[in-house]
């Protein structure tokens, strides 16, 4: 059962390795913005498969999901009874926070919305919001081992 937008957990739990991924990809597209997917079980609330994306801007102060690449991982998540469960961007020169404009497109009441800022090449700025109806609810993120991702276990 997916919970409805009223019932929404306030709190992303999120593997340190899916957290790593996340970094790495916003890291490697500076200084375009980077942005992504991590998909999970359908109303599981669990961030499982890592999605890197194109981002159709290339772009340093907006991002966009290529249209083909977008109905195109959309129609794999839905064919693996997966849904979106973070749908993260990065910002490169403000903070970690939704901009008006993540605002305006955010359409997935259920995910996670994770910024990660580039700004600062020493310092990691990483943040999660729910994004309902034009209101940003800013939420914890727990960073904690979770089960192995479906490409098998992490070696040791």
């Amino acid at each position: 059962m997916n919970p409805g937008p009223a019932t929404l957990q306030t709190m992303l739990t999120i593997t340190p390795e899916l957290r790593a991924k996340i970094v790495a990809h916003a890291r490697a597209d500076h200084p375009d913005e980077a942005c992504g997917v991590i998909a999970g079980p359908a109303g599981s609330d669990s961030p499982q498969r890592f999605i890197p994306m194109l981002n159709a801007q290339r772009s340093p102060t907006f991002y966009e999901f290529d249209s083909t690449e977008q109905f195109r991982v959309w129609r794999e998540m839905d064919d693996l009874d997966e849904e979106p469960v973070v749908i993260y961007h990065s910002h490169t020169a403000t903070e970690a926070y939704p901009s008006r404009t993540d605002i305006s497109y955010a359409n997935e009441p259920d995910a996670h919305y994770v910024v990660i800022s580039t700004r600062d090449p020493d310092q990691v700025e990483f943040r999660s919001f729910r994004i309902v109806d034009g209101v940003v609810t800013e939420e914890e993120v727990r960073i904690a081992a979770g089960a192995p991702s479906p490409a098998g276990p992490a070696p040791e």
